[in-house]
Parts: structure tokens; sequence; C-alpha cells
């Protein structure tokens, strides 16, 4: 058996197959997931990788043979697996899925009712440790029923119903699914919008031929810019590997921040539901909390993560939450991450305006400057934390909602730690471009010290 204890991860589980997570590994998460949370009904799904099969049929018969019963609803993208679990009111779920990583890997994002994820602090570490000492599981439980389920009528109405389909222009797009899970998802959905879209890559493909489904390299991100700007395009947008991120880039091939987006999609949604509240992470553009407040809304900042942040939004009720790392999460969607729905939310903003996405941006660009995260090796994480609070402490206001905050009045920063590296990193904002470098050399040359 391959189960690296390794592949946990603060978040989900992502290794190596086969060498540090193979199937014999994933019967065992699978069983140990159903001993450790004992649901009595789940729904198990799985992206295009070319070991996701066998890997999610070992999860099913671990889980089966706990005396689990199993919806099994195929290859699908990792919001539809939450989906499945919120809208039939399951117990639980289990994407296998290694998400942006290449091609190498495998994994899983496991929830329980109500699509909470299962994180390192949620119960994640106590199904590795049961799973690392499961002994003999022959005999003694009725096995439970599998049943497939095809869930994607359901979420298409679902994830249509965020938008007026008539309100959407036929404007020219250009799709990425850098053969990935948004190649499955896309066509029923587009099929409802009168937009051309531009579709590459669309035929899901495990072994990625064209580029690695991470959008948020420069280098993956290359194709759509150059794309756009070739077929004169009103925007792109680009997926993940599991397509529950997307990414923007503007008519004029130009990447959109997840800040901007973030606060773009806020406006969206207050237009909708107005007086909401709307959660953003401590990294954020003050463009968002400004954008939330002008249109009514109440804007909170939160920890980095989505299991800090689907917790946060059912404590207030939040319409909406946006992290810069492009993951966006809506209420009314079991308060789970989506990459359709900011999609849709996008196309009708752009159709409602009437003007180009890249006029839509330029306030945002000549008031927020932002140096992007940043990061930086060091030898003593804790140690050059307590250094960027004494050198920056009577500059600022300080926070430790999520590692060190500073802020002042026209310009804020954000350094706090890898979960799984000796890193830090670095997000800085200016009211002013020539600021923004300076505080940003500032603030590197007492990381990097």
């Amino acid at each position: 058996m391959a189960l690296d204890p390794k592949v946990f991860k603060a978040y989900d589980i992502r290794g190596v197959y086969p060498s540090e997570l193979d199937e014999e590994g994933a019967y065992a998460i699978g069983r140990s997931y159903a001993e450790q949370f004992e649901p009595k009904r789940i729904a198990v799904g799985r992206d295009m990788r070319v070991s996701s099969p066998p890997m999610a049929d070992a999860v099913i018969r671990g889980a089966a043979d706990h005396g689990v019963d199993v919806e099994e609803i195929g290859m699908v993208g990792t919001e539809m697996l939450y989906f499945a679990v919120g809208e039939l009111g399951l117990d639980g779920g289990v994407a296998v899925t290694a998400s942006h990583n290449p091609k190498e890997y495998t994994g899983m994002k496991i929830v329980r009712r109500g699509a909470l994820p299962v994180g390192a602090d949620s119960g994640l570490l106590d199904v590795r440790d049961r799973a690392l000492s499961l002994g003999d599981v022959s005999g003694g439980q009725t096995p439970g029923q599998v049943r497939s389920h095809d869930v994607y009528p359901a979420f298409v109405d679902k994830v249509v119903s965020f938008v007026d389909p008539a309100a959407i222009r036929p404007l020219r797009v250009v799709f990425d699914a850098a053969n990935g899970m948004a190649g499955a998802m896309l066509p029923p959905i587009l099929e409802r919008l009168p937009v051309d879209a531009v579709r590459c890559y669309f035929e899901p493909d495990g072994t990625f031929p064209n580029h690695e489904p991470n959008p948020l390299l420069e280098e993956n991100r290359a194709f759509i810019v150059g794309k756009v700007k070739e077929e004169g395009a009103d925007l792109g947008i680009a997926f993940d590997g599991d397509a529950d991120r997307c990414f923007f880039v503007d008519d004029t091939g130009q990447f959109v921040p997840g800040d901007f987006v973030t606060a773009l999609l806020a406006a969206s949604m207050l237009e909708k539901e107005p007086e909401a509240t709307v959660i953003y992470d401590v990294r954020a553009s003050w463009a968002v909390r400004d954008t939330v407040e002008a249109a009514g809304g109440r804007a909170l900042p939160n920890r980095v993560g989505h299991a800090f942040i689907k917790l946060r939004m059912r404590e207030v009720d939040a319409v909406f939450a946006g992290e810069v790392s492009g993951h966006y999460y809506f209420r009314d969607f079991t308060q789970a991450d989506s990459g359709t729905i900011p999609a849709l939310l996008m196309l009708e903003l752009v159709s409602k305006r009437g003007q180009k996405l890249s006029e839509i941006l330029r306030p945002y660009r000549e008031r927020y400057f932002l140096t992007g995260e940043i990061n930086s090796r060091v030898d003593d994480v804790a140690l050059t934390l307590q250094e960027l609070k004494e050198h920056f402490g009577r500059q600022g206001e300080i926070s430790h909602l999520d590692g060190i905050s500073v802020t002042a009045d026209d310009w804020h920063l954000n350094v706090r730690p890898s979960n799984t590296e000796p890193l830090l990193r670095l997000n800085l904002e200016a009211l002013d471009r020539t600021l923004m470098e300076r505080k940003r050399d500032e603030a590197l040359a007492v990381i990097r010290s």
C-alpha cells in the first residue's frame, strides 16, 4: 500500500501516483473517512486524471465496505461534488482530484454534511491516522449500496439561476479549459447563453498535453492572453484542473487580479441583494472593501483558506466571499466555491455595463497598486514575523488575524506563513505606485535580511 503521511495537507489530500498514494491507500482513506464520521450516505466524484477512475473506485469500495451508501456521480468538477452533497442532503462526499497539480499527482477533497470541508483541524488528520493503522477489515459489516447519479442537469439549472441569461450580450469570449473539468462542465451551460464562445482545450485529458491547468502561473496564462488578442475577444476565462476556480483576462490581454474580480463580483451580488455582507481575505486590495461599502454592503476581512471562509459565511450569513487566489464562494451554492458562477456573473456584468472589461477595471488600476503575492524562504518564520512587527509597529495598526497585517493611511501589507513550507508570503498595496514599490522593498529587506 502506498500512503505517505505527507499527502495529507491543510485542506486536502495530494500526492504523486502511485508512489505516494495508490488504490490501496485510497481504499484505506475511504474506509477511514467512513469510520471517522459514520455517514449514512455520501457522494463520490472524480476528475479527468488518468489515475482518477481506479482511485475513485477504491474510495467507493472503502466507504461501502463500512456500510455507507454511495451516490457515484462520475466525472465532475469539484464544485459539482459540493453541489451534490448540499442538494441531495448527503452526509458528505469525496472528490478524487489533484486540482491544478501536474499530471503525475492524485488527491482528494473531502467534505462533511453541508459541503463543509474536512481539513487538518476538522478531522483530516484523524482520517490519516486511522488509514495508516487500518488492520483487517474483512467481515462484520453489511456493505452499503452504490448507485449512479447524474447531477449535471440540476447543477446546470442551479448555476445559470445566478444570472439573467437574457441580459447577457453575444460577447466574444475565449474559454481555456486546459484539458480539465471545465471542458465537460461548460458545454451544457454555454448552450443556454448567447455568447460567441471560442472553446480551447475542451477535451478532458489528464495528461495535460497543452499546458498545466494552473492559470496562476504566468507560463500557463500565456496561451489565453495571446488568444484573446488574436481573436479580438471581449474577455478570456481560464479554469484550473478541477474547475472550481476561474481567472479572467480583459479585452487588452491583461490578467485581472483576484482582488479586483472579488470587488466586481461583490458589486454584482449586492445589486441583487442590497446591504448584504461580503467576506474577503486579509491579503486583498482595498478595492474590495471600498466597492462593497460604496454599494451599501458590509465588508468583513477574514483568514485565508476555504475552511475558515465557509464557516464565517455561515456565522454572518454572507451572500458572497472572495479570495485573491481565485476562490469565490456563494451562500446560495451551499456556501461553496464555484468556478462557473463567477464566469457567468462576469459575463452578465460586462453585458449590463456596456463597457469593455478594461474600462470597467480602469478606476481600480489607477487607484490601487498591488505587489501580488511574493514568496520568500526564511530560516525562522516566527522570528522574522516578530522582526516585521517591530519594524512596522510604529507605522500603522497591527493585526494578527492571519500572520501579520499592518494598515497605514495610504498603504497596507499582510505577511503570512505557508502551511507546508518555511516560506513567508507578502502581499502589499499602496495608493501610489512609487510608495508601493518603496514599501515592498522595505518589507522584503526585513524578510530577507
